[in-house]
């Protein structure tokens, strides 16, 4: 990342997918929300928090997404510029490697009770137990298409067990085609990002094993997500399988279809196509004691 470029500012293919989406007039009224500290009123929300969805690239350029837990404390705003998060990615996650050394990540703290969530994307440095974030880009998300659910007993200690693909297997897909929640990672010059989706169970439709499509939802007219894969199409998914406590993540390329028209609905008409280079099961990587979802209204 260099220091020339302007990391609150929108990037080309964000500006040009809220051309394309019809959103630019309100993206540019929103864009204040994005500040380059945390704010002072979200360092309680924080230390509050059990989950950070981190997204970063591997040694091949590849984004993916994974999860770091820990009990309520494990998060914690050292100042305005720095997060500090005191929890490692289990030894096989694709991440492991470039984690320990620095590297540009995207964070979202996400309060899956109070439907609460907040993106910290900077730059990642190992530290003794985990590590910190000094914050390029922090702002909230609006609480749409998040799930409610409840973790009842802390995150255990995890002894993961892989298995690796090139495609979905019968179970990940049946995870992915039943999943309400998943998060996805993206990238380009100027940093890294991780974002969250969320919709009623069924709305990631398995194509092939090697095929994912979702519809968009109206969201914070930002395009983040979508500017991002408009100039970089590499991209990471993660879901997490709130049941049996396995993650399945994957990394390849993502493509938005345009819509020629916007829909009735949550969905704007725009979809996100998605094909699986690389999949990575984990069992006994994530929190398998959660309560039921209590699904948005907003779904």
């Amino acid at each position: 990342m260099t220091d020339l470029v302007d990391r609150l500012a929108f990037h080309s293919g964000e500006l040009a997918a809220q051309r394309v989406a019809g959103t630019a007039e309100l993206a540019a009224r929103v864009h204040p929300i994005i500040a380059d500290a945390i704010p002072r009123g979200a360092f309680d929300f924080l230390t509050r928090q059990q989950m950070l969805v981190l997204g970063a690239r591997d040694e091949q350029d590849r984004p993916w997404a994974t999860s770091l837990v820990g009990p309520e404390g494990f998060l914690t705003a050292l100042d305005a510029h720095t997060l500090r998060a005191d929890a490692t990615v289990v030894p096989t996650d694709p991440l492991a490697d470039v984690l320990r050394h620095e590297t540009d990540v995207g964070t979202l703290a996400i309060d899956l009770v109070m439907r609460k969530r907040l993106r910290i994307n900077g730059r990642w440095r190992p530290v003794e137990g985990g590590g910190e974030v000094d914050v390029h880009q922090a702002f909230g998300n609006c609480p749409k298409y998040i799930q409610a659910r409840v973790m009842t007993e802390e995150p255990p200690e995890f002894h993961p067990v892989v298995h690796r693909g090139d495609a979905l297997d019968t179970r990940q897909s049946l995870v992915v085609s039943n999943a309400d929640t998943f998060f996805i990672a993206t990238g380009v010059e100027s940093g890294v990002d991780v974002s969250h989706r969320g919709g009623n169970p069924g709305f990631v439709q398995v194509v092939s094993p090697t095929e994912l499509v979702w519809p968009d939802y109206v969201g914070n007219a930002m395009m983040m997500t979508a500017g991002n894969i408009g100039v970089n199409p590499l991209a990471g998914l993660l879901f997490p399988d709130w049941e049996s406590g396995a993650t399945l993540q994957l990394t390849g390329t993502a493509e938005v279809r345009w819509a020629a028209r916007a829909q009735s609905g949550p969905g704007n008409g725009h979809e996100t196509v998605f094909r699986v280079h690389e999949a990575v099961w984990t069992e006994n990587a994530f929190p398998s004691s959660w309560t039921d979802p209590a699904y948005s209204r907003f779904n």
